[in-house]
């Protein structure tokens, strides 16, 4: 009860107010800070001054797209990453159940739901100038000065900083708190190698040579003349290419977030004793904080709970959360009777295998029906290529295409992939999302360089042919607007450096050992041993050069698993059973049953698993997905809610517990709240998850 203390330590502060440590000092390792007042009309915190319903509509285009300003390129970051992470459709419950328009009490009376206040905005970094983590603080008019409070926003995925506004930051912004937002060393940071361009803080492309920007390759000038005569037209990607391993980091990034809006506070309202603004106002003891977002972002509001050395943090209330247990030891999960074949693995582990085995297994019949929104972005001459590949390759059994696919699905289950996700493999293989991501985070753990082209990958814009073409201008001009940090993404395509004949964008390529377009199965080998420091053909430990890139990539991974220690602190988790993506068992259920192992009764994490959620809650506006699936977004407030009310009146947590929801029988029809029934309190017996010795059972 965080806020009943406020007065005491306000008091505490002005008695001792010659005390030079009162004084509000800036962080060490805070760049220029740049601030932007918004007049809740015609630019806002929330929507860019688009409101609740030009969020709803097509973005008007940049005035001049070759150079759009800061503000353009802003007002299309919130649309995009706004859109990003809620089904914009009205029918789904925009507008309706959620939306800048629905107070927080769940009615419709905010009209567009813009809202004034100033936006802060700065880098953190290291001092090498090589970090430059995007910060940036936005206090709303709103601000309720008696009962103070902090939300962070850290991005999800790999997104830029706005990444999660409409998650977090909205439901902060509603309800009068100051937001800390990061994109967490990742965000949209891309190096045009050919001509030597760089986005900076604000979206804007500059030369190099007149800024390094959010991103530079690490290149001198005469490696960037020869990678670019080897490899023209290539780009280099923040998230990929820094050789920072930026994850490591994002519990601190989430912390420094929350100290510069500490400092920014204090900067706004804190005593003066003579020319000296004091830290008499936001301290650990008198602002309540919830560290909370989804996705990457919910992974690093766990890693900075456990991190945080400060008590800065009261309580965590994380959607989705990509995060990887360092072990899960002898620990089981059951769900209903069955337990569960595989679970606790890293990310690197289950998107590479995806990446080996989701073209082929979307083709077996065990999956007919279940992929009809994108039953066409999984080629199936290329799906039956790489089934083909695979069985030659001694990867997948069967003579018969049904019998391969019928294999590779069956790898999937054993995985510890669920059944409730059949329908996502095809839309997050063939949008690339498993490939981007399992590449990405292979250079990131590795810390490779641009010019190491992993497993004989790089990243170029494409013509319809899977051709490398020039940069395009346009594209580069709007990315930071337009991208979300992991190419595939605003045109930019991965390519096949190693295709037969000529490189080309991966989905094009032939591969070199089969001489076959099979969605290049040479690359999603070589990304699987980097995972494993194993031959998956052999089982055999790698040896040479293979294994040192290996071992590289195991000791990146090292640097961002976590212990599930969250020193007591109040938490809640709630992930959608049908994630394909992040899969539960690997991520919030091993990360659950972890804490309980390593907390037990000390522990105050809850865990809230939702039937037929998932991981995009933008893919419900789509054919084939509204009869199948439910926004998680409206948990993701309920849990803030929760969180919320115990840190401000005490009340009780709620328990552990499986909700059941209902999709919608026909997708035009309206989404009603009596299919999203509320997390229960008390929980009925068949709902309860439990933790029991080393076994976490979850109702099936």
């Amino acid at each position: 009860m965080r806020l009943l203390f406020t007065g005491f330590a306000l008091l505490l502060s002005a008695c001792n107010s010659n005390d030079s440590l009162n004084e509000n000092i800036r962080p060490s390792w805070l760049g220029s800070v740049s601030k932007t007042s918004l007049d809740g009309n015609s630019n806002d915190l929330l929507t860019a001054g688009l409101g609740k319903s030009g969020l709803s509509l097509a973005l008007q285009a940049y005035a001049n797209p070759n150079q759009p300003t800061a503000t353009e390129l802003r007002r299309a970051a919130i649309y995009n990453n706004y859109r990003a992470l809620v089904d914009i459709s009205s029918s789904g419950g925009y507008g309706r159940l959620y939306g800048p328009n629905i107070d927080i009490s769940c009615n419709d009376t905010l009209g567009e739901g813009k809202i004034a206040g100033d936006e802060y905005l700065a880098y953190s970094d290291d001092g090498s100038g090589k970090q430059n983590v995007t910060l940036m603080v936005q206090i709303p008019s709103s601000f309720n000065k008696s009962t103070p409070c902090v939300i962070t926003a850290t991005s999800s995925g790999s997104r830029g900083v706005y990444g999660a506004i409409a998650a977090s930051g909205e439901w902060a912004l509603k309800h009068g708190c100051a937001v800390a937002y990061a994109d967490k060393g990742s965000g949209i940071g891309i190096h045009d190698l050919s001509s030597d361009t760089v986005n900076q803080i604000d979206g804007l492309r500059v030369s190099r040579s007149l800024n390094n920007g959010h991103f530079s390759a690490d290149l001198s000038p005469a490696e960037l003349v020869d990678f670019n005569s080897q490899y023209p037209y290539r780009l280099a990607s923040k998230h990929s290419h820094s050789q920072q391993n930026p994850e490591k980091d994002w519990g601190k990034n989430t912390l420094r977030a929350v100290e510069f809006a500490f400092w920014l506070l204090n900067e706004k309202y804190g005593s003066l004793q003579g020319d000296t603004r004091l830290a008499d106002f936001a301290n650990p003891a008198s602002v309540t904080v919830i560290a909370a977002s989804a996705s990457n972002g919910g992974g690093a509001a766990l890693a900075a709970a456990e991190q945080d050395s400060k008590g800065l943090i009261d309580g965590v209330a994380v959607s989705e959360p990509q995060v990887q247990p360092f072990t899960t030891g002898n620990l089981n999960i059951r769900q209903g009777a069955a337990t569960m074949p595989s679970i606790g693995k890293p990310l690197i582990d289950y998107f590479t295998l995806a990446n080996l085995y989701q073209p082929c297994a979307v083709q077996s019949a065990r999956l007919s029906g279940a992929n009809s929104a994108f039953g066409s972005a999984v080629s199936a001459t290329l799906g039956s290529a790489r089934c083909a590949s695979l069985a030659a390759k001694g990867l997948v059994n069967g003579s018969t295409l049904e019998a391969q696919a019928s294999d590779a699905y069956s790898k999937l289950i054993a995985a510890g992939w669920l059944a409730e996700g059949d329908a996502l493999h095809a839309s997050h293989y063939g949008l690339s999302a498993t490939l981007g991501v399992a590449l990405t985070y292979i250079n990131a753990y590795g810390r490779f360089s641009v010019k190491d082209n992993i497993c004989g990958y790089s990243y170029a814009f494409s013509n319809a042919s899977g051709d490398i073409t020039a940069p395009n201008s346009v594209s580069l001009a709007g990315i930071f607007g337009n991208g979300n940090g992991v190419p595939p993404t605003a045109g930019i395509s991965i390519i096949n450096n190693l295709s037969v004949g000529i490189a080309k964008a991966d989905a094009f390529s032939i591969s070199a050992s089969t001489n076959t377009a099979d969605y290049n199965i040479d690359g999603a080998i070589c990304l699987r041993k980097l995972a494993t420091g194993l031959n998956p053909q052999t089982g055999a430990a790698l040896t040479g050069n293979e294994k040192l890139l290996a071992d590289r990539v195991a000791s990146g991974l090292k640097e961002v698993q976590l212990s599930a220690k969250l020193q007591g602190k109040p938490a809640i988790i709630v992930a959608g059973r049908s994630d394909t993506l992040i899969p539960v068992n690997h991520a919030a259920r091993a990360y659950y049953a972890l804490n309980q192992a390593s907390e037990g009764s000390a522990s105050k994490l809850r865990y809230i698993e939702v039937t037929n959620g998932q991981h995009f809650d933008s893919f419900l506006a789509l054919s084939g997905f509204p009869t199948r699936f439910i926004p998680l977004h409206v948990y993701a407030g309920r849990v803030l809610d929760a969180m919320w009310a115990h840190l401000t009146t005490g009340a009780a947590l709620p328990d552990s517990q499986l909700v059941r929801t209902t999709p919608r029988t026909v997708a035009t029809d309206n989404l009603n709240i009596s299919a999203l029934p509320a997390i229960a309190s008390p929980v009925a017996t068949g709902d309860a998850i439990r933790f029991s010795g080393t076994t976490l059972t979850i109702p099936q």
